[in-house]
């Protein structure tokens, strides 16, 4: 029970220092720095290729609030995922290049 405090905490921490995917700018790369949300949310962007300290890039988003596709410059995919998804990964602008 500890563990998961400690992991919201730190998930908290990161948020105010950082953006959520759907604040972030377009096409600038972007480090993820925390996931906010349950086990199974985690373990769903595990899935698909998303790491904490992954770089990853909003390639663009649909119109009327649709889905937004994100490029893992990591491992080099793009993925569409739903604004609820989105909206609890926590990132950083990326000063490194590409």
């Amino acid at each position: 029970m500890n563990e998961s405090k400690e992991v919201c905490c730190e998930a908290m921490d990161a948020e105010k220092e950082a953006l959520t995917l759907l604040e972030a700018p377009r096409d600038t790369p972007l480090r993820i720095k925390a996931i906010l949300g349950g086990e199974g949310i985690r373990r769903r962007l595990f899935c698909l290729g998303f790491h904490i300290n992954d770089l990853i890039e909003l390639d663009s988003e649909a119109i009327f609030r649709g889905p937004a596709l994100v490029k893992n410059l990591t491992a080099d995919t793009t993925v569409a995922l739903g604004r609820g998804i989105a909206q609890k990964i926590v990132v950083e602008i990326a000063h490194e290049q590409r």
